[in-house]
């Protein structure tokens, strides 16, 4: 594995983190402190960046924002891309 396969492994790891965090944080914000929820578009800039399966699979956990249609259908879409790229990231540098 090259270093720069392992740096977007550690990449990813990173900002499924952080999504998994931000989804949480949001979800508890809805029920206990609606003036501090987490901008939708931040949630969908996360899941561009790398977040979307962590959040796709919490999202499901918490039964959080399971009734969007811009997250049940934009964030797989962004997932599938996002797996594409990665695939082909790791197949043109074996």
């Amino acid at each position: 594995m090259t270093v720069w396969q392992k740096a977007i492994i550690i990449y990813f790891l990173a900002i499924s983190l952080f999504s998994v965090i931000f989804t949480i944080y949001d979800k508890r914000a809805s029920v206990k402190r609606p003036d501090r929820r987490v901008p939708e578009a931040k949630l969908i800039l996360l899941s561009l960046l790398g977040g979307s399966l962590a959040m796709y699979i919490t999202m499901q956990s918490i039964r959080h924002k399971t009734k969007h249609i811009k997250f049940m259908l934009g964030i797989p879409l962004i997932m599938i891309l996002q797996i594409a790229a990665v695939y082909l990231v790791f197949c043109l540098t074996l």
